[in-house]
């Protein structure tokens, strides 16, 4: 069997996903894989590059990949999660002198 050997590229806009492959060469970094996928001409990329490798950070993006490593490309959080959580709460109350959800009549 002759199997292509590739890495992945992923980022995910916040209208579209990607998932390019990309044919793997000895010494490949992620910014490697990033340039050669062609991801900069189809979507904007933030600025600087926040990647990682399997959900793993990178320090370094220069860092030499193996086969089948996916890059990913990170962007910044639209909201925080914890003021999310906050207004569920606010909208759900569960506290000692109110009744639960499990108490709510469906309509």
């Amino acid at each position: 069997m002759n199997e292509v050997q590739q890495v992945w590229v992923a980022y995910a806009a916040q209208d579209q996903q990607f998932l390019i492959a990309v044919p793997f060469q000895q010494g490949m970094t992620a910014l490697d894989a990033i340039e050669q996928s062609g991801i900069r001409a189809q979507t904007n990329l933030p600025e600087p590059l926040a990647l990682g490798i399997f959900g793993v950070r990178l320090q370094d993006p220069d860092q030499v990949l193996q086969v089948g490593d996916r890059v990913e490309i990170y962007r910044a959080l639209t909201i925080n999660p914890q003021d999310i959580r906050r207004k569920r709460a606010a909208e759900n109350p569960v506290g000692r002198y109110c009744r639960g959800n499990r108490f709510k009549q469906l309509k």
